[in-house]
């Protein structure tokens, strides 16, 4: 049991930081706005999905927010890293960008996996 907790949060407050404190701290740089814009997405498209990480990590962290909520979080997150991987593979051809996506994803499952094993207990 301890070592599902300790699974369960590490991987989860990874997500966190890569998915809600990077995005929130480095959305309004120019390397972002380029990036965003490299993939073909206006600005206002890179805004959006940055309030949304945000609002999805705080969902994961925090353990009062209702499953449900939590199950929509990661659902979002599945479908945001998998279609980064696409735009990034379309774009830029299969390189560590297009890859780089898949790598969070399976850091995400495990977490999703963790979370649940620790509901049943």
């Amino acid at each position: 049991m301890k070592k599902d907790k300790i699974i369960y949060w590490t991987t989860t407050i990874l997500i966190f930081l890569f998915e809600g404190v990077m995005p929130a701290l480095t959305s309004q740089t120019e390397l972002a706005k380029q990036g965003i814009s490299h993939l073909g997405y206006p600005v206002y498209f890179g805004n959006a999905l940055v309030v949304f990480k945000v609002l999805g990590t705080l969902a994961l962290i925090i353990p009062a927010v209702p499953k449900k909520i939590k199950e929509w979080a990661y659902a979002g997150f599945v479908f945001d890293f998998l279609f980064a991987s696409i735009s990034h593979f379309a774009v830029d051809g299969l390189g560590f960008e297009g890859f780089f996506p898949l790598v969070v994803l399976t850091v995400l499952m495990v977490s999703y996996t963790y979370y649940h094993k620790l509901q049943k207990s």
